[in-house]
């Protein structure tokens, strides 16, 4: 990696938890000169503007989370199983977040809204594929006699992820992981309870 990849690399590592934690619009370019230590024209010498960066910046987060839950299910077979996983991965989230300030998906879906339509779209793709993955391993669960056939899977996967959602939200907001902890036993009963097969 050469030198000018180094710098971006560290702005965009810099830059994430700032955004994740201060919003897009409450981090200024006098925050994001101090969290990097460089002047303007060493940040724009790299992004053509702040919300290049901040694309960049939840692309970079975003990632970080995609190989936190893609190691979480690695070596995982069963449905059930996989749900477990997920549940954990959202535990972990909540625990001690990868990056600091929370779930960016969320953050960035409720701070963008409709005030900055690129960013809510990069907001609106990662959910789409935290969903794709839930509905996924519903689908599948099914279709190997895993998980019973009657399930809605529409209704479960917007349940699971609202629930956890809500819950990284709330353990924010109180400091408290204990919301967290809630929402995963209950969902975890559920699951149980309703999907595995006798």
């Amino acid at each position: 990696m050469g030198k000018g990849e180094q710098t971006r690399a560290m702005i965009l590592a810099q830059v994430a938890p700032l955004f994740n934690q201060q919003g897009y619009f409450g981090a200024s370019l006098s925050d994001i000169m101090r969290r990097t230590g460089l002047e303007k024209g060493g940040i724009y010498n790299h992004f053509k503007s702040k919300e290049q960066l901040a694309l960049e910046a939840f692309d970079y987060a975003y990632a970080i989370l995609d190989q936190l839950i893609r190691a979480k299910l690695a070596g995982k077979k069963h449905a059930i199983e996989r749900l477990y996983a997920i549940l954990s991965y959202f535990e972990e989230l909540a625990e001690d977040p990868p990056i600091a300030g929370g779930c960016p998906i969320l953050n960035t879906a409720v701070e963008a809204d409709d005030a900055e339509p690129a960013l809510r779209e990069r907001a609106r793709r990662a959910m789409d594929e935290l969903r794709s993955t839930v509905r996924r391993i519903l689908t599948r669960g099914i279709e190997r006699g895993e998980v019973r056939s009657d399930v809605d899977v529409e209704t479960w996967t917007t349940v699971m992820v609202a629930t956890l959602e809500g819950a990284v939200m709330l353990s924010r907001l109180y400091q408290d992981t204990t919301h967290m902890r809630r929402a995963v036993a209950y969902i975890r009963h559920c699951i149980d309870r309703d999907l595995v097969c006798e």
